[in-house]
């Protein structure tokens, strides 16, 4: 079914007064076929919509596009502003860069929303009240992906956090929680850890909680949180973490609902929202007829009530769970039980059309949302903080003739000089010089960090302990000993104090 027969057999939902202009991307493995029984659903159902496709994804990527999108398809997905979009498969080898990162990225989709419920008992899960929404950052963390080998045996992944980026995400959840009717927004963070980058993600949520009185916060630690999303979910309602754990988390909590194939998802932005399956794109099953449309069926459900047509996403989202709770069930939620027949991707559609207008009777059934306007997100300005520079942090590979901290310990003393001194040595995080234990094991990367010589606080006018600045001639300086001596540095990290407070994490045992 092309995009051309589609919208032929659309034309009387698209003569509707004003339907909002979408782009849609079938993608790449089941995509065609589950898309095909997405849009036939919209189409039944009368919803006003108009439609531009593009193509992205595996074909795109071989035609020599590193990110799988053409320069044109960018201008469609500015100019409509909601993107309806199919799985994609990202070739292996050759720098091909995932796509979903690029779009989410480039076009500033900071959240990424995934609601998660539960159909029991015609989708198995022990969980048979859970409902839930994820809300995970969509832009920084780890998903930066700035990686860099530096010596033979190490890399490294930077882990970027901004507070713009931390603060529009926790108001949107609290936010989407208000117009959602949610009682309760839980941050799961690694803070006793990453005290730093997790730590600002923790206290932007405490400050932003504060403004909202009638809603419930809690926080957990990410480790147990998601061991209780993953045994007892129902206690949560909302829940907002970083990248990475909102990643993991929202597929263990769509897993325990029953099937990650009815998971869609939201990527909102302040102009511009994607809408997709959080789903693969299953080659190994594509053009089969019996791969579920669900997914990318309730992710264009989120797309309508961020459009405002709330009453259809309800219409369509109700009529989803008349088919499940009629037992017609596609291959991958087959029960001996509840399945009464066993259908293919087009028919499952078909089925979901039949019941356009019911509710189901046993299943919760779905309430129009009241949003009539997609959230936005202002954030207050902040002042500058002020900086100081007390020390340096030199990265080393070296290995010397035994890997002896000590040895390098000594070397560095004296290349230290006059004005920094050598405070410590430390291996992946550990210190291991002075005083460090012989059990530790070390590899060929080391961090090196030189303070000012004098003493490393002092008295400030009153009376408060305060670190001696460094300047950066004394540090431009310390590299040019380190090449003299013929040691290997990779790379610095200045040291500061952000309005007096350290701005940097102590060694294991310094």
């Amino acid at each position: 079914m092309s995009m051309n027969s589609v919208s032929a057999v659309r034309q009387p939902a698209l003569t509707q007064p004003d339907p909002t202009r979408i782009t849609v991307a079938y993608g790449d493995g089941i995509g065609r076929e589950i898309m095909e029984a997405t849009l036939a659903v919209l189409q039944a159902a009368g919803a006003p919509l108009a439609y531009d496709e593009i193509e992205i994804g595996e074909q795109m990527y071989l035609q020599g596009f590193a990110s799988g999108i053409s320069p044109e398809a960018w201008d469609t997905l500015r100019r409509n502003k909601a993107f309806l979009k199919g799985p994609i498969t990202t070739p292996q080898g050759g720098g091909y860069k995932s796509l979903n990162v690029t779009i989410r990225k480039s076009m500033g989709l900071y959240a990424n929303v995934r609601p998660c419920r539960a159909y029991t008992p015609y989708i198995e899960s022990h969980f048979p009240y859970l409902d839930l929404v994820v809300i995970r950052e969509n832009e920084e963390d780890l998903y930066a992906g700035i990686e860099h080998q530096q010596t033979s045996e190490v890399v490294q992944c930077l882990k970027l956090v901004s507070r713009p980026g931390c603060e529009r995400l926790i108001r949107y959840a609290f936010e989407y929680a208000r117009a959602h009717g949610r009682k309760k927004v839980t941050c799961m963070t690694k803070d006793n850890i990453m005290k730093h980058t997790d730590g600002l993600f923790h206290q932007v949520f405490n400050e932003v909680a504060s403004e909202y009185p009638d809603l419930v916060s809690d926080h957990y630690i990410i480790d147990i949180g998601a061991a209780l999303l993953a045994a007892s979910p129902d206690r949560f309602d909302v829940v907002v973490t970083l990248n990475l754990y909102g990643d993991i988390i929202s597929d263990i909590t769509a897993q325990v609902a029953g099937s990650v194939g009815l998971g869609g998802s939201a990527n909102i932005g302040d102009s511009i929202a994607m809408f997709e399956a959080i789903h693969g794109s299953a080659p190994d099953i594509a053009g089969q007829d019996i791969a579920n449309p669900s997914g990318l069926i309730n992710a264009a459900c989120l797309m309508l009530t961020h459009l405002g047509q709330n009453k259809m996403a309800a219409t369509i989202m109700n009529a989803l769970l008349a088919t499940l709770e009629d037992g017609i069930h596609t291959a991958d939620l087959f029960s001996e039980t509840y399945t009464r027949q066993r259908v293919g991707t087009q028919a499952f559609a078909q089925a979901i059309i039949e019941r356009l207008g019911q509710a189901p009777s046993k299943l919760t059934p779905v309430q129009a949302s009241t949003m009539n306007k997609p959230i936005e997100i202002r954030l207050a300005p902040r002042l500058k903080m002020s900086k100081k520079l007390v020390g340096v942090d030199v990265f080393l590979d070296w290995t010397g003739d035994s890997r002896d901290p000590n040895e390098l310990g000594r070397q560095l003393e004296i290349v230290a000089g006059n004005e920094l001194k050598l405070k410590m040595i430390t291996n992946r995080g550990v210190k291991v010089y002075p005083n460090g234990l012989s059990e530790t094991f070390c590899t060929d990367h080391w961090r090196c960090r030189f303070v000012a010589q004098a003493a490393h606080l002092k008295a400030n006018h009153d009376g408060l302990l305060t670190s001696v600045p460094v300047t950066y001639p004394q540090l431009t300086q310390l590299l040019d000993r380190l090449i003299d001596a013929g040691l290997d540095f990779i790379k610095i990290e200045n040291l500061y104090e952000m309005d007096g407070t350290r701005a940097y994490s102590l060694g294991q045992g310094e």
